[in-house]
């Protein structure tokens, strides 16, 4: 059985009501200035940002990248040829009367 998709409207409704149980269960809502709860002390979280280490010593792979270029050049190309789509004609009487559709390729 296929679970039927949840629309905005529903996830609308079911936050509504998630917010009105809190509220009825004597839960308080607090008021944040826009942007606000993203600061740590009135500042950016910063240690999160990923620049507190030194930088690490790639390990250089040329002979991997070249063995590769190598492989796919020593393969001959062959290219595929498309192949055509049947076209649908009409066949038409002596009288040019339209008697039949025909596929040709």
């Amino acid at each position: 059985m296929i679970k039927p998709k949840t629309t905005k409207k529903d996830t609308r409704k079911e936050l509504e009501s998630q917010v009105d149980q809190f509220i009825k269960a004597n839960g308080t809502i607090q008021q944040v200035n826009m942007g606000e709860s993203g600061l740590v002390d009135g500042k950016y979280n910063t240690s999160h940002i990923g620049f507190n280490e030194p930088k690490q010593e790639r390990t250089p792979l040329n002979h991997v990248v070249a063995a590769i270029q190598q492989k796919k050049s020593s393969k001959p190309f062959a290219p595929t040829q498309a192949k055509k789509k049947p076209k649908k004609t009409i066949i038409y009487d002596d009288f040019g009367e339209p008697l039949r559709w025909v596929w040709e390729e």
